[in-house]
């Protein structure tokens, strides 16, 4: 529907039989629109199928306020963003006034005063249902004045008393009037502030330097909050909580499969031109299983989670190193190998919290999850006694060398060396031979995981002897 073909005045508004809901009723008569036409709820929110979103879909049911708790990087505000595709896309608001209104329904005096003078010439415009919604990170310097609103000493000195409504200027949750309010990380709002919140929110009244005003304000009210703040930085004080209708809890994916599918879709993976990469499956489950390794860790703060930006962070990474040897020795197809894993290291470290802060241990922290992903990986594809004869290549003094910078051709080179490889590759010629350097690195790695090969590192390559 275009904006610009509706009407333009209350009174063609109000001939078109046009009738506004409230906010909450709105989502509601929306959602059940999508339920019933079995459309998706929220594209691109994973993994919540059976637990987050049924939740969520009976608290717009029940026309509920909302409080999604959960730790970083559990999709919260991606949910709480992806609200708006509820709404209506266009709505009629009076225009001329500082805060969205309801034509048939004014708040504010400006409004009331509007409709008054000019009635069903009063003109209407038509706000799209993106700019219906604002969100708010809590920070404790966070006032009254930036939520709610203040008096603004321009208006008193053009001649307007302090006890003249349209003195106010207006803070956020005003202007979001009509629409979605979100506050992020709730917990962080000093307690005086969130008093504040819940007196207009719930109380309608509210105190702005001695004057008091009334406001219906129609804003559906949704809040994020982390588990550690509830006890670490602040708290939600009971009333507020109280007026909330419903606490969600969200969760990291349940699965490998789960943690891929987002990272996949999440990922920047930028133009890489006439290079073509192909991700093994493997390598993307080792990526998704270093990130559920790390919060199975003791040494890892799961107080402060670890964030499915993890995975995604890795993933990229895991890439663009994949990418810059395929432009030092000029190969058309980037494939990432085992070898790439510790270009791995800064984004894992700069996702995750250490619980031991000494010099080093974050290293050895990061390897031996590293290596426990690896080996976990490898245990799902492979039966370690199938390889046995692998390893026991090695046993006449045979070595290999592997590194992030070999050329695809030498892993072909292993392969003659070891021809018990060929049971992996039973056709050589359907496997590319930077997709085979990554598969035989996999392999041999796997092995030395088993304690069947030892494993010398040096200078970025890696020997692998009986």
């Amino acid at each position: 529907m275009n904006s610009a073909d509706l009407a333009t005045t209350f009174g063609e508004l109000k001939a078109s039989g046009y009738q506004v809901l409230p906010v909450k009723a709105e989502l509601r008569r929306n959602l059940i629109a999508r339920l019933k036409d079995r459309q998706p709820l929220f594209p691109g929110v994973m993994g919540y199928d059976d637990t987050v979103i049924p939740q969520l879909t009976n608290a717009l049911l029940g026309m509920q306020d909302i409080i999604l708790l959960g730790e970083r990087g559990q999709a919260k505000s991606r949910i709480v963003r992806s609200l708006t595709q509820l709404l209506d896309e266009w709505t009629p608001i009076l225009d001329g006034t500082e805060i969205p209104e309801d034509p048939y329904h004014p708040v504010s005096a400006e409004g009331l005063k509007l409709i008054a003078e000019l009635g069903d010439k009063a003109p209407i415009r038509w706000l799209h249902r993106d700019e219906r919604y604002a969100e708010k990170l809590a920070t404790p310097d966070i006032t009254i004045a930036d939520l709610i609103g203040e008096i603004d000493p321009i208006k008193v000195a053009e001649g307007r008393y302090l006890s003249d409504e349209l003195t106010l200027h207006y803070g956020l949750v005003p202007r979001v009037n009509r629409g979605i309010f979100a506050i992020n990380e709730l917990p962080d709002l000093a307690e005086r502030i969130q008093v504040g919140l819940l007196n207009l929110l719930e109380e309608r009244d509210v105190q702005i330097r001695g004057h008091k005003i009334r406001m219906a304000l129609d804003v559906f009210i949704v809040a994020t909050a982390n588990p550690e703040d509830y006890t670490n930085r602040g708290r939600i004080i009971t009333p507020l909580k109280d007026r909330y209708g419903a606490q969600i809890r969200t969760h990291y994916p349940a699965d490998v499969a789960q943690e891929i599918e987002i990272m996949e879709q999440e990922a920047a993976i930028v133009d890489l031109g006439d290079y073509h990469l192909t991700v093994p499956d493997f390598m993307k489950e080792i990526v998704a299983e270093i990130t559920h390794q790390a919060r199975l860790s003791p040494d890892i703060n799961q107080r402060s989670g670890v964030s499915v930006r993890t995975s995604i962070a890795n993933y990229e990474a895991l890439a663009a190193n994949a990418f810059r040897r395929a432009l030092r020795i000029n190969e058309s197809e980037i494939v990432p190998r085992i070898s790439d894993l510790p270009f791995l290291v800064p984004s894992f470290q700069g996702k995750v919290e250490f619980e031991a802060m000494e010099d080093g241990q974050e290293d050895k922290i990061t390897q031996r999850i590293v290596n426990g992903a690896v080996k976990t990986v490898f245990d799902r594809h492979y039966d370690v006694n199938n390889l046995e004869s692998i390893a026991m290549a090695f046993n006449d003094g045979l070595t290999v060398d592997t590194g992030e910078a070999a050329p695809a051709d030498d892993y072909g080179r292993i392969c003659e060396n070891i021809p018990a490889l060929a049971d992996v590759f039973p056709d050589r010629n359907a496997v590319s031979p930077a997709l085979r350097a990554a598969t035989v690195e996999f392999i041999l790695e796997g092995l030395h995981l088993h304690k069947l090969l030892n494993k010398f590192d040096h200078d970025g390559t890696s020997t692998f002897a009986g």
